[in-house]
């Protein structure tokens, strides 16, 4: 065993570091011991960014790349392939760019490959182009990775006649290839080539069905979905996903949750995305012991609860009656966002504790969230339930101006009910005269039954009026509104016989 090369400990490390902060410990100790400027051991350092390409991970990784005194090649290459692979594939065009007015270091078939990647994610089709160019020259352009790679950013550029000519002249294609043509046809929503195509293929791998499961998917054809998912010869958890979340968004809740114990039988494991479309098919039925079932899963399987798995388990909670259970979900979880909190004080006003969801609500901002449009939809909500017309009223005024959220008509919805429900007939109907938003009927139609609950004949009459113009070909809404119309005549007449 004496002849084994084995390379440092830390090298080691470094390879199966899963954190920034066990990252960062590696880099200190090669500083310590004078490793910090070796092009080998740093770009083990920056790979870790290709597999993990957040911001943080990815402002460090860079800073270590600008401390390399001679960076090789694949030192180049490992930093242009982790930004690539990031929501910031752009970066990668400068550091190519010093690379290539380097002088000592030249890029490969590799550097233009994680390059044209790059630009094909971030629309790059000049660049890419002139890569291209580049590539000519230098003769590797008929790479089977780098054509399938400009097939790639073709396609994702909308060049799809070009990204075909491409694939025609090919004297060798493989399924990758196939499938760079196929996933464009898909996100262009050209399903008829796409089917077309996918007939074509010398070859299938579960990654083309699922594009094209994707693909009816996305253009609402569920049963043409269905079809194309039954007939696959194996089936993955993407697959899965993608036809649980065709009928999740038909509304055929059941058959998700059917769906959802169909991979369970075939031993497919599920992911976070499987558990958000089964727990909403859950909250939109109610089916509360289901819901029960899945947390319970996850919890037993040890699974990492996201936010978005976690605001899924409250809204279930919620909306199937549980809410006290739906607090509890909320409260142990660390990994919140805007979405958690806005369930939880959603979930709160409809149980009719208001008070409760402003006091959510004080948390989220004193936690440094920001607002949107759903969380005052909530707040407001709550408000009127609870019968909070100051806080309600102090709320709304602040949405513009501080928040920088501009109140929709949910929002004037929530505020005429709020003032509706306080008697304050007069206020409500001054803030539905001035609202931005005048063809909104539904608010016109909160302030007609405020006007019911309350008597107030005259207005009743005035807002039966307004929704009739405003609704004139809408016959069932106008049937509607004259009916509380004439119902107002009647009561008005009442009175009068009364005097």
């Amino acid at each position: 065993m004496s002849g084994c090369i084995t390379q440092p400990p830390i090298l080691s490390f470094t390879e199966m570091a899963t954190s920034l902060n066990e990252i960062q410990q590696a880099h200190a100790h090669m500083i310590k011991t004078g490793h910090s400027h070796d092009s080998f051991a740093a770009s083990k350092l920056i790979s870790f960014a290709t597999t993990n390409p957040d911001p943080q991970t990815l402002s460090y990784t860079h800073s270590v790349f600008t401390h390399i005194q001679n960076p090789n090649s694949y030192t180049f290459n490992t930093i242009i392939r982790a930004y690539a692979n990031s929501p910031s594939p752009q970066n990668a065009l400068p550091i190519f760019l010093h690379m290539l007015n380097n002088g000592d270091v030249f890029p490969d078939k590799y550097t233009f490959t994680f390059m044209l990647k790059a630009c094909a994610c971030f629309g790059g089709l000049e660049e890419g182009m002139q890569i291209q160019g580049h590539l000519l020259k230098i003769g590797i352009g008929c790479d089977l990775y780098i054509q399938n790679t400009l097939i790639h950013l073709y396609a994702r550029t909308g060049c799809m006649e070009t990204a075909r000519n491409m694939l025609d002249k090919m004297t060798e294609r493989n399924v990758v290839s196939w499938n760079a043509l196929l996933s464009g046809y898909v996100e262009m929503g050209m399903m008829e080539l796409a089917s077309e195509l996918f007939d074509e293929m010398e070859e299938k791998n579960v990654e083309s069905w699922n594009f094209m499961i994707s693909g009816y998917v996305n253009a609402g054809l569920v049963k043409e979905a269905r079809r194309v998912f039954d007939m696959m010869p194996s089936k993955n958890v993407v697959s899965w996903n993608a036809i649980i979340t065709a009928y999740a968004h038909a509304s055929c809740f059941k058959e998700v949750l059917v769906l959802f114990e169909e991979m369970q039988n075939a031993k497919v494991k599920p992911d976070n995305c499987t558990f958000v479309n089964a727990l909403s098919a859950c909250a939109h039925i109610g089916d509360l012991s289901q819901g029960e079932w899945i947390h319970a899963y996850i919890d037993k399987n040890g699974i990492g609860i996201d936010g978005f798995v976690a605001t899924a388990l409250v809204d279930m909670y919620s909306k199937c009656g549980n809410i006290e259970k739906a607090t509890r979900v909320f409260r142990s979880t660390s990994r919140k966002d805007i979405s958690t909190w806005n369930s939880i004080i959603s979930g709160l006003s409809t149980h009719g504790l208001g008070e409760q969801a402003l006091q959510r609500f004080s948390e989220m901002l004193a936690e440094g969230f920001k607002p949107n449009e759903v969380t005052f939809i909530g707040v407001l909500s709550a408000c009127s339930s609870a019968g909070l017309l100051n806080e309600g009223r102090k709320i709304f005024d602040l949405m513009l101006p501080v928040y920088g959220v501009q109140p929709t008509v949910e929002h004037y919805g929530c505020m005429v009910d709020l003032l509706g429900r306080s008697g304050l007939l007069e206020e409500a109907e001054e803030l539905v005269r001035t609202m931005p938003i005048q063809e909104a009927p539904v608010v016109w139609e909160s302030l007609l039954g405020a006007c019911k609950n309350h008597g107030n004949v005259e207005l009743a009459e005035f807002v039966a009026r307004k929704l009739l113009e405003l609704n004139p070909q809408d016959s069932a809404g106008a049937e509607s509104s004259a009916g509380r119309w004439d119902d107002a005549q009647k009561a008005r007449s009442k009175m009068r016989a009364q005097v």
